[in-house]
């Protein structure tokens, strides 16, 4: 992805700047919101390897096929409780919006995160109905 494009997670700042530095910088996002929003843009840019590696070993799939024909428009943060830098543990609410075989549809979830040797990772998530 182009590094200077605004980030897929429509923060407001470029790829570089935001998602960027964790998909394909390799840094570790510092807060459960940032991984969450990471993890959004691995999906919208078919980054499968962010994706794996910021998944809790316990629940991560032995490989991931991403469909390139899913297109991920925008995602709205809804809320989260803790997952800040002292933090162990925390959930965000998110709702991601997307198109697939020409149709819009929403992935409503609670996510919960976890630190694992230090670093946040997606551990599960629960489905929301809208």
């Amino acid at each position: 992805m182009n590094p200077d494009a605004r980030c897929p997670c429509l923060s407001g700042d470029t790829y570089s700047a935001c998602c960027g530095r964790f998909v394909d910088g390799g840094q570790a996002a510092p807060t459960a919101v940032q991984l969450m929003r990471s993890r959004y843009t691995a999906f919208a840019v078919g980054a499968t390897d962010h994706l794996l590696t910021t998944w809790h070993p316990a629940t991560r799939p032995a490989d991931l096929d991403l469909d390139p024909a899913q297109q991920w428009r925008r995602l709205d943060i809804v809320g989260h409780a803790r997952g800040g830098l002292l933090d162990q543990e925390g959930t965000v609410e998110f709702r991601a919006h997307y198109r697939f075989g020409g149709r819009p549809g929403v992935l409503h979830e609670r996510s919960r995160f976890v630190r694992d040797e230090g670093r946040w990772v997606y551990l599960d998530g629960v489905h929301l109905e809208d």
